[in-house]
């Protein structure tokens, strides 16, 4: 099956085409992850794009139903060096062009990455098509500059849930590795003391997984949700998650921050983070290529330790619209000094740019969920 990538600059990539044949489009972005190809397709958080990945070997391990971030897969395509037609791993249990297959998910293999890769550095992220049907390349680009850019897109409505539910450790999904298995780090019911609501702008179960180990039960709720409809819930704190999109149009979200701020602790992860620093009186801006990996080295300014660290994200919050004053400036990227952390000096309230559930350190980052169960204790008194 052969396919092609068009861009709207006009460059053009052809291949063979697996997964679902047919036609995808949205903003094409790549990621430098080595491993974790199912759960970088089931993130929420890429939801209209379609992801290129660096490593040139994809689908060897297979799929299998504990690796989900999410129900499904939310990337818009893949494209990769080499796709494989097997799988080798005991935990495998369907083979990857099957998984992408049935959920409609195009797959690009057999170009060159390297030269994609270093165009879309070069020129910065654009928008895209593949196609297995179209042949025309002039017609692909048409419909690549067609398409609706990213800036100004709020995204977060559109992959929340629709309705609240609660997630604790007797949820299927808090387990990790093989599901017939017991989660050794899984907290009882009886010993989740804390009550966290957490907003779903395009959550992943891993941070679930991580606030239940923290002796916590989990209320999630859809993003549209006030301040008032939370804080009738009587949590012990509030979870603002990642997802995908621009963060200035979620509007609705940075009121709800404005009115629970100081009324009870609040942590937030990427999306999270950017709609906390807008909440604070902060700007965001769009990366040249966005943030996608698993080895983005990030300094905490505060203990002067450097983190390795999971990114996906094209947005920043700008560290000179942050009012230094009330806010500091907990972590950066020693990459390109983008700002990754903040904590409010008086409220309790913090955030940070990447992904602590992740484990590419493999738990440089874990300590940030004790941190909001030790607020939480201190809140409570």
């Amino acid at each position: 099956m052969q396919a092609i990538l068009a861009l709207e600059d006009g460059r053009i990539f052809r291949g063979c085409g697996y997964g679902a044949p047919g036609e995808c489009q949205g903003e094409v972005v790549f990621n430098t992850s080595l491993t974790g190809y199912q759960e970088i397709a089931t993130d929420p958080s890429y939801a209209g794009q379609i992801v290129v990945l660096t490593n040139p070997q994809i689908g060897n391990y297979g799929t299998n139903r504990a690796d989900n971030e999410a129900a499904k897969p939310f990337i818009e395509g893949l494209i990769v060096r080499e796709f494989s037609a097997i799988s080798s791993n005991w935990r495998s249990e369907q083979v990857t062009d099957e998984y992408m297959e049935r959920y409609a998910v195009p797959v690009l293999a057999e170009i060159d990455t390297r030269a994609l890769v270093r165009h879309l550095r070069t020129h910065g992220v654009m928008r895209g098509v593949i196609s297995t049907k179209v042949s025309d390349p002039e017609e692909l680009i048409r419909r690549a500059r067609s398409i609706r850019k990213m800036d100004g897109t709020d995204l977060a409505r559109v992959v929340s849930t629709t309705s609240s539910y609660r997630f604790d450790s007797s949820d299927e999904n808090s387990q990790t590795g093989n599901p017939l298995l017991p989660n050794p780090l899984a907290v009882s019911a009886t010993e989740q003391k804390f009550h966290v609501v957490a907003y779903d702008f395009g959550i992943k179960r891993n941070i679930l997984r991580m606030l239940t180990r923290e002796n916590c039960r989990v209320t999630v709720v859809p993003a549209e949700t006030t301040a008032e409809d939370v804080l009738s819930l009587k949590p012990d704190g509030v979870f603002l998650s990642n997802g995908p999109g621009d963060p200035e149009p979620v509007d609705y979200a940075v009121r709800a921050i404005r009115q629970m701020m100081g009324r009870v602790p609040v942590f937030g992860i990427c999306l999270g983070h950017q709609l906390t620093g807008l909440a604070l009186g902060g700007k965001t801006y769009k990366l040249k290529f966005g943030h996608h990996g698993g080895n983005h080295p990030v300094r905490n300014n505060v203990t002067g330790k450097v983190e390795i660290t999971a990114h996906n994200h094209n947005f920043a919050v700008d560290p000179e619209s942050i009012n230094a004053n009330e806010v500091e400036l907990t972590h950066v990227d020693l990459n390109d000094n983008t700002l990754e952390g903040l904590r409010h000096k008086t409220l309790p309230l913090f955030s940070v740019q990447y992904h602590p559930e992740a484990a590419p350190g493999p738990h440089d980052s874990h300590y940030l969920f004790r941190d909001f169960r030790h607020m939480m204790e201190e809140w409570k008194g």
